[in-house]
């Protein structure tokens, strides 16, 4: 394990998907609560123009492709709250119109189709220190307003027209979120690539709701296991030598999957009824007395009863209240 930081590949690796891994679930925690888990996918696509125009202007992928998808997230939101589209159709022209441009751009810029293949699959090993600070600065771009603005984001995830009663500004809190998400699909696009991105802002929302309960601890707990499987997955491909975005996503996925039984265990735990211990010190008053004839059952050691130690004897808990045997009578408490 310590080999890794020896290599500065490694190093820089790492540290990208430690980034990817914490911001890609905490905004892909609001796009879960808008029901627009597919949005990924669509600015995915539209990254892929970004990329396509960069390889034909000859200027860096990321700045150009960031830029791309934002003026597309915000076209798309804004025809979506206009009326002119509806949510699926906006996604439909991104997933379409941005593909078909990028390979378009990619092919007159003469690098062709092939060109796109680290962007659209990733390609954690060869990010450059460059590629590292300004994941650094766009991931400090997307935390701030994602964890300061959380309850207002929440409550214009959550419901609209309440948020607006509540005199927040709903068009331009929806627009922010499809902003902030854009940046988080460009950021990854080396880590994950663009057709995995999604994935990663997803699943590990999934796997944390399975697991707590509430707006803030999902959001937390999102961003923790998005953390742990993008490093896991950056230090198994090293020596797997597997692709490192596809190892991401199936250790995301691992923890959904694990996130199932964990979730129904703990939901038993939360159903089973707490029973206080009895206080030595406090008298508990018969509610009244049975007598072991009209009594059947003999409360004892492995009768089936969960047993409270009460003083010097054993009450026994049965339909709801104590039952205190006492030589040839019960009391129930």
């Amino acid at each position: 394990m310590i080999e890794l930081f020896s290599y500065p590949f490694m190093r820089r690796a790492l540290l990208a998907a430690l980034l990817t891994g914490l911001i890609a679930p905490a905004i892909g925690t609001y796009i879960v609560q808008r029901r627009l888990s597919l949005l990924g996918d669509g600015l995915g696509h539209v990254a892929i123009a970004g990329v396509g125009l960069a390889l034909l202007t000859r200027q860096a992928p990321v700045p150009v492709a960031v830029v791309v998808t934002v003026l597309g997230a915000v076209a798309v939101e804004i025809l979506r709250q206009t009326g002119k589209a509806t949510g699926d159709v906006g996604l439909a022209i991104l997933f379409y119109g941005g593909l078909a441009a990028g390979v378009l751009m990619s092919g007159i810029a003469g690098a062709g189709a092939g060109a796109l293949a680290q962007y659209l699959f990733g390609s954690l090993t060869t990010v450059t220190s460059g590629d590292v600070a300004l994941v650094a600065v766009l991931a400090v771009v997307v935390l701030v307003p994602a964890l300061g603005l959380a309850p207002q984001l929440f409550a214009v995830c959550s419901d609209e027209e309440f948020a607006r009663t509540q005199g927040l500004r709903v068009r331009a809190y929806n627009i922010l979120i499809v902003v902030l998400a854009a940046i988080t699909v460009t950021l990854a696009m080396r880590t994950v690539g663009l057709l995995l991105v999604s994935a990663l802002m997803v699943v590990p929302v999934a796997a944390a709701q399975n697991l707590v309960r509430g707006f803030y601890a999902a959001l937390g707990c999102a961003m923790v296991v998005g953390m742990v499987v993008a490093v896991a997955g950056a230090v198994s491909s090293f020596y797997a030598d597997t692709a490192p975005g596809a190892l991401i996503v199936v250790l995301a996925i691992g923890v959904f999957a694990l996130s199932w039984p964990i979730s129904w265990l703990i939901g038993r735990r939360r159903l089973a009824p707490v029973l206080p211990e009895a206080q030595d010190d406090v008298e508990l008053v018969p509610l009244h007395v049975v007598t072991t004839e009209g009594h059947a059952h003999v409360h004892q050691p492995g009768c089936g009863h969960p047993a409270v130690q009460h003083g010097d004897h054993t009450d026994f808990i049965h339909e709801g209240h104590r039952h205190a045997a006492h030589a040839d009578h019960y009391d129930e408490h």
